[in-house]
């Protein structure tokens, strides 16, 4: 008797079940379509703002850059995605400064982990939404995020040139006087030195 009694309990829980699982696909078959139609509207096609799709430097209306090639995205890239050349430029105050030369992005080993975007102190990458980039080769996915030829360093004005140069007369004049300052103060030591003998 007890197995009769089992028997039509799993029965009822088979049925209930069953009726759930058409429950949930009568639902399905009365909901909105959200298949979409690409490539066909890919003109109209609303991608969102979060989505990302390949990274980019960000440039101004006259072709500048804020990229300081600090390489902070590089450092924080977990795949090392990010590949920085930089090289040495002599400003006309006549310091040495770091200038970005060349800026490599993998596309085929990035994970979009956008570690490298809120790294950046700059903020002179970011993510845009240009997700069509299929090609036949790996090496295709290098890209040269810089691609608009770098501008020189701006030349100094006249009065920025005397300004400098007024500096450095004021900067080695500064020198002589320490030095001078120093050279009595040992002098006086010396001559003290041999007055207490």
């Amino acid at each position: 008797m007890g197995s009769v009694k089992e028997y039509f309990s799993s029965l009822g829980t088979g049925i209930a079940s069953l009726l759930k699982g058409m429950k949930v696909t009568g639902k399905e078959f009365v909901t909105p379509k959200i298949t979409e139609c690409y490539p066909e509207n890919r003109l109209t096609h609303h991608v969102p703002e979060r989505f990302r799709a390949q990274l980019k430097l960000i440039y101004d209306a006259e072709g500048n850059h804020k990229c300081i090639a600090c390489g902070s995205c590089e450092r924080n890239c977990p795949n090392g995605t990010i590949t920085l050349e930089t090289k040495m430029v002599t400003t006309p105050q006549g310091t040495k400064k770091k200038k970005l030369d060349k800026y490599f992005y993998d596309l085929g080993s990035c994970t979009f982990c956008q570690l490298c975007v809120t790294n950046c102190p700059t903020d002179a990458i970011e993510f845009d939404n240009d997700f069509e980039q299929a090609v036949f080769t790996r090496s295709k996915l290098v890209k040269l995020l810089n691609y608009l030829p770098e501008k020189p360093e701006p030349e100094p004005t006249p009065e920025e040139l005397a300004k400098i140069a007024a500096e450095r007369e004021a900067k080695i004049a500064e020198a002589k006087a320490k030095a001078a300052a120093a050279k009595a103060a040992k002098e006086a030591a010396a001559d003290n030195k041999e007055e207490n003998k």
